[in-house]
This record gives C-alpha cells, structure tokens and sequence, in this order.
C-alpha cells in the first residue's frame, strides 16, 4: 500500500507541476537554429527506464521553418559504428516557445523549451497526456559537449519539480558524432 501511494503521489505531481510549465519569455525561434548536443535526458517513461544505462550523448539540429514550425532530427553514434536517427517536424502553437507534434505512438505531443540562453544551453519538456500515465521527458541540451555543473543541477532540479525520479535523471557521457549532423 504505501509503495501504491508513493506511485500516485509521483504521478499527481507530475501532472500538478507539468501543466505549470511555460515556456521561456521572449522566446526567439531563429536564434535556436544550429547544433546541439543533448548532454541530459530525464523520464517517468517504460522506454527510457530500460534503456538509460545504454543511452549517450547525441546531438541535434533545430531547423527553423518560414512559417514558425522546427524541424528537429536527432543522431546518436552506436557502439558498432553505425547511426541512430530520428527527425520530427513540430509545429508552433499560439505561444512562442511551445510546439506540438506527433509521433509513432500517436498525436498531441506538447514541446516547451522551458529556459535557453542561445548560445550555451536549453531546457526542453516535452509532455505526453495520452494513455494511463502522463509521459514527461525533460531535455538538456548544449552548444557545447560539457556544460557547468550549475545547468546540471537547475536540469536535474527542474526534473524532480516535474514528477521525475532521481534515478530517472540521467546526464549522457560523452559519444562520437555521426557522420553529416
């Protein structure tokens, strides 16, 4: 019993401090164009607790539309050489900073770049309400493969406000790149 209510407490406040999530202020799309890499991932997901211990470094490329959408792909180097790749198109909403888009799992994806100082580093949250859980997924991206240890902190920080568990926190080591990303 106490470990069920533990369970819904995580899931309670996860839904309580994702919907309080706003995007940064004066959020400017153009300026994240460009290369980054992702330096931290965080999640309550099934997915990502059976593959957090495997999981490097990859980086990304933000590709800004003509009418406000970003095209996002993202590459991460396996161990045998070759390139794990995925790229999604997310579309702009009504509030600068907030984008929504689909996947393979189905539609109604929310993306919120939460903080980003442009050139140097972003804070991501994306938010799956679907299915019997809300997914969250928090991203730490940077310009650069090393970042401060205080952007570590305010990610791991802002993880733990957003519902996810410390040992769902997990700052990616170092990876090789792919070839043409």
């Amino acid at each position: 019993m106490p470990l069920l209510l533990s369970v819904l407490g995580v899931v309670l406040c996860s839904l309580l401090c994702s919907s309080d999530v706003s995007p940064q202020a004066e959020f400017n799309l153009q300026m994240m164009a460009g290369k980054w890499h992702l330096i931290g991932f965080a999640s309550n997901s099934e997915w990502f607790i059976s593959r957090k211990a495997s999981m490097k470094m990859g980086t990304a490329i933000f590709t800004p539309t003509l009418d406000g959408d970003l095209n996002l792909s993202h590459a991460s180097l396996r161990p045998d050489g070759s390139c794990w790749r995925m790229a999604d198109l997310v579309k702009k909403t009504d509030t600068p900073g907030k984008f929504s888009y689909s996947t393979n799992f189905g539609e109604g994806n929310d993306m919120i770049v939460v903080d980003v100082k442009y050139d140097e580093f972003a804070l991501v949250h994306v938010v799956d309400p679907k299915g019997e859980h809300l997914t969250v997924v928090n991203k730490l991206y940077g310009r650069s493969q090393v970042l401060p240890p205080d952007l570590l902190e305010k990610f791991q920080q802002f993880s733990l406000e957003t519902g996810i568990l410390p040992e769902n926190i997990v700052p990616l080591p170092q990876n090789g790149e792919c070839p043409d990303v």
